[in-house]
């Protein structure tokens, strides 16, 4: 398995083999990195200065600028030849052809609805996306999850968004507005998951209406089983980075179990940022960057390549 890391310090490769981890290169020392995702041969990585592509596999990299009105890229996407940009404050931009397009209906909402960030001047963020086609979801904070029924074209709020970035129990059948990540399952574009600041919700119709589960906890991250729509693992906290812990449930939410082996559990003061799946390898990056690893039949998790410095997203290269 090889795999390009984005860190705090640059871009890390690294590959597993019958030895375990090994770092082999390193790229963008002294850059911030805070995405990475792959288009076919195509990496693409993202930072608070806008965007860098390689077609190498990490070894060497070229900035991808034009057109990115707004250089500090939170999160990645990519929907067939399109790769997408969220970014702070929130905005969508997207590139084919390494010329970045602006989705204006985004900024129209969030200066409409005054979206904000508790840790930040900005006018909140986009900080994940998931694709069913050409169905697409967007996670904002603070603001709510976007959809786009066009591949990542034009966007609107999701039908159980109000896009007004108030804290508190939201009304029954929509969606916390202090959004995280998403996902879609692959069984069908209109199922849809969100971990936000007041629990984690599902919509079972493309976005429209919600339910909450593990309504008491701050989450941000998220991994649903493709081959089973009730198996969850959650990365739930009491609040930002108090006594993060991971949990898991296997009947849609109405029961969690923790699933601490091999972790030193709750977490004082970090939790759950995100969560990527490789194969049949899960991975889980805390929000001070440290990397675990655990197969999702078991979750024993361990803490790999600590050499590698504060991990922000993993990539699989060939």
């Amino acid at each position: 398995m090889n795999l390009v890391l984005a860190t705090k310090d640059g871009i890390v490769c690294v590959m597993r083999d019958e030895a375990g981890w090994e770092l082999t290169g390193r790229a963008l020392e002294g850059h911030e990195m805070t995405s990475i995702d792959r288009r076919s041969n195509t990496l693409v990585a993202g930072s608070r200065q806008g965007t860098a592509w390689s077609g190498d596999g990490g070894k060497s990299w070229h900035d991808v600028l034009d057109g990115l009105e707004i250089p500090y890229v939170r999160w990645l996407g990519v929907q067939g030849n399109r790769v997408l940009a969220g970014t702070e404050p929130a905005e969508i931009f997207y590139t084919e052809d390494h010329t970045w397009h602006v989705c204006p209906e985004v900024a129209g909402l969030r200066d409409r609805f005054k979206w904000f960030l508790p840790y930040s001047p900005e006018a909140g963020c986009v900080r994940g996306f998931a694709f069913h086609g050409d169905r697409g979801y967007a996670a904002v904070e603070v603001g709510g999850v976007l959809r786009s029924d066009d591949g990542g074209n034009h966007w609107r709020l999701a039908g159980g968004s109000s896009g007004e970035p108030v804290f508190g129990t939201p009304p029954a059948g929509t969606v916390h507005p202090d959004v995280h990540s998403v996902a879609v399952h692959p069984s069908s574009p209109d199922l849809v998951f969100a971990a936000t600041a007041g629990g984690f919700f599902r919509s079972d119709d493309g976005g429209d209406t919600w339910s909450v589960s593990h309504e008491d906890s701050y989450c941000r991250a998220f991994w649903a089983d493709p081959a089973d729509l009730d198996h969850v693992i959650l990365g739930p906290a009491d609040d930002v980075s108090r006594n993060g812990r991971i949990e898991e449930t296997r009947d849609g939410g109405r029961t969690w179990k923790l699933r601490s082996d091999g972790l030193d559990l709750p977490w004082p003061r970090a939790m759950i940022e995100r969560f990527a799946s490789v194969g049949d390898t899960l991975f889980a990056i805390t929000s001070g960057g440290r990397l675990f690893t655990a197969s999702p039949d078991d979750l024993q998790w361990k803490q790999i390549l600590p050499e590698a410095g504060e991990v922000r997203a993993v990539v699989e290269v060939e």
